[in-house]
């Protein structure tokens, strides 16, 4: 595959960063590419070995959770997917606040949003999560926001036709 399909194919595996694909693509991708669970480890694998400032610049491209959704414009069509599967789009008034009061201070805590794989979880799940995680010291909360955006990428290559 050339790597204008591949990028074509993936860029959009992890939000707003393109960057990723094209440096996966420079690793010699073709041998892997008919294996779904070793294109998604080849994707981790970069993006954790990458520099923190651009792993830091993609954390910082994802939404936040269930605020994001009252601004789909913002929003990927993968993120507005994941966040109504998991019920986000269906939050009560007061989950709703819950969730704007959450997510304003993981960002001032950590300086990116709360980043979750949310298929499969419900929101009432999500928000027990979101209020321990809150509770991790930086270091933590860094390295589990990396693993989460990973989690993320590799859902969506599963998802991708053909991959």
């Amino acid at each position: 595959m050339n790597k204008t399909k591949f990028q074509e194919k993936y860029a959009a595996v992890f939000e707003h960063s393109p960057w990723v694909a094209d440096a996966v693509y420079e690793t010699g991708v073709d041998a892997i590419l008919s294996d779904t669970e070793a294109l998604g480890e080849r994707f981790k694998t970069v993006f954790l070995e990458s520099d923190p400032d651009l792993q830091l610049a993609t954390m910082r491209a994802h939404p936040q959770l269930a605020c994001a959704l009252a601004e789909p414009q913002d929003l990927t069509t993968d993120s507005v997917n994941e966040q109504a599967a998991a019920g986000l789009d269906q939050c009560s008034e007061v989950e709703f606040a819950e969730f704007e009061r959450l997510n304003k201070a993981y960002a001032e805590k950590f300086g990116f949003p709360f980043i979750i794989a949310v298929r499969g979880r419900e929101r009432h799940k999500i928000l027990n999560l979101f209020r321990m995680r809150l509770q991790n010291d930086a270091v933590l909360e860094y390295q589990t926001a990396l693993l989460q955006v990973c989690q993320i990428a590799r859902f969506r290559i599963r998802d991708i036709p053909g991959a």
